[in-house]
């Protein structure tokens, strides 16, 4: 890569190296992929030390990634995987890299849920890691309103329900961290998250996500952990706020908030947790052989909510008990 070769007049201060860069990489108005593998090595090999700098990397990948290859603003599969495998190949994957996911998932009208799943288990990544066999992280408030903005920046403005790719990597974090000393608001993200997969699983027609999972009073509470919190006290919170959360969902006076058909028999099979939703949940919450307290308030809230349980969702139930 060269220089922009701009020519500075005579007592002006020379331009910083990242003025140099930045010139240099829009020289044309545009951004090649020569520019992007140059910017992608000075990210692993020395980082971006200013503001200026991380500025640059996040505007010039984000411009090529969602905004210059056509159609402008919507990225393919095969963008998302190269852009992946870039961000993942000498094995870590900084904040740095983070932010520039999700800035491209703000900017872009269209991204694959890879991009979004693959910056939750970055961050889950971080949490866990110096753990003991990648076990026993603890989830910290930082931590929490990272995912939370990762969740916030793919669905946008769309009502958008959370994935089965995002709940895999949320339910894979929750697992492995077990019962550490998370922060409370952790619970809040968790429980909020799989509800809202659930419910677009069911057919409903979603309030935004950043409406869905906005951290609410119900769930501040001292810190010490979902073990140090759980109970009868933490379970109906859980179960409250989730309630409120159903209500917005089911019972808005706009019709395209309410369940997608309108007859009386067919919002009843609805609102039924099938069997296809069952198997994914039972399979998740026994997975590691132990049903955490999170888990417990979810499953308590679908049985209050749900009328009709499937006999696999009630041994689930039973078992928590």
């Amino acid at each position: 890569m060269t220089d922009s070769g701009k020519t500075i007049a005579p007592g002006a201060a020379p331009l910083d190296a990242v003025a140099r860069l930045r010139a240099a990489v829009y020289a044309d108005g545009g951004v090649d992929a020569e520019e992007i593998r140059h910017l992608c090595r000075l990210a692993a090999e020395e980082g971006f030390p200013t503001p200026a700098g991380r500025q640059l990397y996040i505007e010039a990948l984000t411009d090529y990634v969602a905004l210059q290859t056509a159609p402008s603003g919507h990225v393919s599969e095969d963008m998302a995987r190269w852009l992946i495998g870039v961000l993942s190949a000498d094995g870590i994957t900084t904040d740095l890299e983070v932010d520039l996911l999700v800035n491209i998932m703000r900017r872009a009208d269209s991204v694959p849920v890879e991009l979004s799943a693959f910056a939750l288990a970055e961050v889950s990544r971080s949490v866990l890691k110096g753990a003991d066999d990648g076990e026993g992280g603890v989830i910290s408030a930082t931590d929490v309103e990272r995912m939370r903005s990762i969740l916030y920046a793919f669905g946008n403005e769309r009502s958008v329900g959370i994935s089965r790719e995002e709940a895999e990597v949320l339910f894979d974090l929750n697992d492995r961290s077990r019962e550490a000393d998370n922060d409370p608001s952790w619970s809040d993200l968790f429980v909020k998250a799989i509800a809202s997969f659930l419910m677009a699983a069911r057919g409903y027609t979603l309030m935004s996500r950043e409406e869905t999972l906005s951290r609410d009073a119900w769930l501040d509470a001292p810190s010490g952990g979902v073990t140090a919190l759980f109970g009868d006290m933490l379970s109906s919170m859980l179960s409250n706020g989730l309630r409120g959360v159903w209500s917005a969902w089911s019972q808005q006076d706009d019709a395209s908030s309410k369940p997608i058909e309108a007859d009386e028999a067919r919002i009843r099979e609805a609102e039924a947790v099938t069997s296809e939703e069952v198997k994914w949940l039972a399979d998740r919450i026994g997975r590691d052989g132990v049903i955490h307290a999170n888990e417990r308030a979810l499953l308590k809230f679908l049985s209050e909510e749900s009328p009709d349980i499937h006999p696999s969702l009630r041994t689930l139930l039973d078992t928590a008990a």
